[in-house]
């Protein structure tokens, strides 16, 4: 083995890695190394744009009794599940903070009410011994009420990774995704008429990323180094995020079902708020519980030329690369099934002992799995003939002709609605051993092909956008 080669290829590994680490992942640098003062609370992104909803005619009287966890969920480890919940049982003091910063709200006591009626008695028996005729005004009395809670914790919605060793050196990264969801609904206390319902998620994100080495520098040395962090996003920030959605979420709604109304002089920016609330929620119909949406009307028809990479392995010890072109066209009888001619032009050859022109006609079944979707997976099989050229021109095939069986799996990134990239990797096997003139078993010839190139969309369908179920 080539030393030099090895230690360079190692170092290489090393300061990718490192670089990697480095500057992708800042809280890196943010690790804590000595003790921190208590700070105030920090901002969602949900608290901005409570901050920005349009000043209200009247702030509405609100009471919250009980917001809750219903999920009764305890929280996950590697040993099992332990004795602390996996969210905050505070959730009514964060709906009530969510309540004061919309500015649509004022929130009155209600969870805790028995302490605010005992202490209005203490302050009626002083009053009396003290002032006789003087009496505590009333309790305000709320005009809504608002119940809901925490209905789902979902673990583990997304796991994955990915990683890299080479000789002792690498690194690699974990993820998990964790879901919240959370219902808030409005009911009229003089007539108990539930007035709105809406709903929200937030998704966890938990994440691990780590590289190292391990190796031999010398006879009898050994080099160890590690690094790395793990990040989890606060449960108790998810929490308030989706709870503070909510409340805008019910505000907005409950401005465009005229429940209540808006400042007069805030009335443009109420219609602004609103566009763009429905937008979101349309958006949110064509997504589903992963983030990904359906965005793509797929095609009828696709063109595709492309240009490839051939890889052929048969009697010979060694392989050979050379490349290749080809054009492709898919016609789909539905969303997602469809049949392909693929007509393609390459070389076979191994290194300097065989190389032998070629061209390829096939009839593929093709399947995309996510026809909606900016990225598809695809998947296709069948058969077609190869041809070993008997002169220089691609469509010279009066050389030998023999049957092959191909299959392969690919990826189709629409970049608009008349053009797209698409990158294949397939397997064919010529019912033949005699390709490469050296005949040594049975089917022994076969070869590799990798292929990129332009998807042009012709004759979209009629159908909208499908939206994504949930």
């Amino acid at each position: 083995m080539n030393t030099s080669y090895t230690n360079s290829t190692g170092t290489l590994l090393i300061f990718t890695c490192l670089a990697w680490l480095l500057t992708g992942c800042n809280a890196y640098f943010y690790q804590p190394t000595r003790t921190q003062s208590a700070r105030l609370g920090e901002e969602t992104a949900a608290t901005a744009q409570l901050h920005k909803l349009p000043a209200p005619q009247e702030k509405l009287v609100a009471a919250v009794y009980k917001f809750r966890d219903q999920t009764g969920q305890y929280k996950q480890s590697e040993t099992g599940s332990g004795f602390s919940t996996a969210v905050s049982q505070g959730t009514t003091n964060i709906l009530l903070k969510a309540l004061e910063e919309s500015g649509w709200f004022v929130p009155i006591e209600r969870e805790n009410v028995g302490n605010l009626l005992n202490e209005r008695k203490i302050i009626r028996s002083s009053l009396a011994q003290y002032k006789e005729n003087d009496n505590l005004p009333p309790l305000m009395f709320a005009g809504i009420i608002l119940e809901g809670g925490i209905v789902s914790y979902d673990a583990n919605t997304i796991t994955g990774g990915a990683g890299l060793r080479f000789f002792g050196t690498g690194g690699s990264s974990q993820y998990r995704q964790d879901r919240v969801t959370v219902y808030l609904r409005a009911i009229a206390t003089k007539s108990g008429k539930i007035l709105k319902t809406v709903y929200t998620s937030k998704t966890i994100l938990s994440q691990a990323i780590d590289a190292g080495t391990f190796r031999y520098v010398s006879f009898k040395r050994l080099l160890e180094v590690e690094t790395g962090f793990a990040t989890n996003e606060p449960a108790q920030m998810a929490v308030t995020e989706a709870i503070e959605k909510a409340v805008q979420a019910l505000v907005l709604e409950g401005i465009r079902d005229n429940l209540w109304s808006v400042e007069a002089k805030a009335a443009d920016q109420a219609k602004t708020m609103l566009l763009a609330y429905d937008q979101e929620k349309l958006a949110m119909s064509q997504t589903d519980v992963y983030g990904a949406r359906n965005t793509v009307d797929p095609s009828r028809l696709t063109i595709q030329p492309y240009a490839s990479v051939w890889r052929y392995s048969g009697d010979y010890v060694t392989s050979g690369m050379r490349t290749g072109y080809g054009v492709s066209a898919d016609v789909y009888l539905s969303h997602s099934f469809g049949v392909q001619l693929n007509i393609g032009v390459g070389t076979l050859a191994s290194d300097q002992r065989f190389s032998c022109p070629v061209s390829t006609l096939q009839g593929n079944f093709i399947y995309r799995s996510l026809p909606f979707r900016k990225i598809t997976p695809l998947i296709y099989a069948g058969v077609g003939m190869i041809s070993c050229r008997a002169g220089s021109s691609p469509v010279d095939i009066r050389g030998k002709q023999y049957m092959l069986l191909n299959g392969g799996i690919g990826t189709e990134y629409t970049i608009n609605r008349l053009v797209g990239l698409r990158t294949t990797l397939e397997y064919q096997q010529p019912m033949t051993d005699a390709l490469d003139g050296v005949q040594a078993g049975s089917h022994n010839d076969y070869y590799l092909r990798g292929s990129v190139g332009l998807s042009f969309y012709l004759g979209r369908s009629t159908r909208q956008t499908a939206p994504a179920h949930r």
